[in-house]
């Protein structure tokens, strides 16, 4: 590495440390020459796969874009961000984890949909709705009827609740 003041082309390395979240190295840095310090930070570069659009365009893989269609599905519900931050995590995780240099946007739709069935229901349906393109009562009846078939005892625990139960209605009143 070049030093930043005098351009030397040879720098040591006086400390190495990992970050808090271990997904850096912050690295203490010294020039033989004019003997100034300073930090660098090193990350992994993985390359997440190019997203092939419906269109059969082709763009790089947007976190950004995950997270707005996570968000505007979570609209108005009380979800916690840890959890959002989670769910696009384990997305690009699956991404990284392939072998494939580019992947079909339908398919990252699918890991959308996988990580919010998990965090909300109702997230779930609304992301599916618009994904599969709904146009009837029918289609989110389906839908409605194969998650609650699905659910497992632990999903059903940490699902919020779509409508509050009469008893808690009733006490409003």
């Amino acid at each position: 590495m070049h030093c930043p003041f005098c351009n030397f082309e040879d720098t040591k390395v006086i400390d190495s440390r990992l970050t808090v979240d271990n997904t850096q190295v912050k690295r203490r840095r010294e020039c033989p020459r004019c003997q100034n310090r300073w930090s660098t930070m090193e990350t992994a570069d993985l390359n997440l796969p190019r997203v092939v659009k419906k269109d059969n365009s082709r763009e790089d893989f947007s976190e950004q874009k995950v997270e707005r269609g996570i968000i505007r599905a979570l609209n108005k519900r009380s979800v916690d961000k840890n959890a959002i931050d989670q769910a696009i995590q384990n997305i690009k995780n699956k991404l990284k984890s392939l072998a494939e240099k580019e992947i079909i946007s339908s398919q990252i739709g699918i890991l959308v949909m996988q990580e919010l069935r998990e965090i909300d229901q109702v997230a779930y349906i609304r992301f599916a709705s618009v994904y599969h393109s709904f146009e009837d009562l029918q289609a989110f009846q389906d839908i409605i009827k194969i998650i609650e078939k699905d659910l497992t005892p632990e999903m059903i625990k940490t699902q919020l609740k779509l409508i509050d139960d009469e008893t808690s209605i009733n006490k409003k009143k």
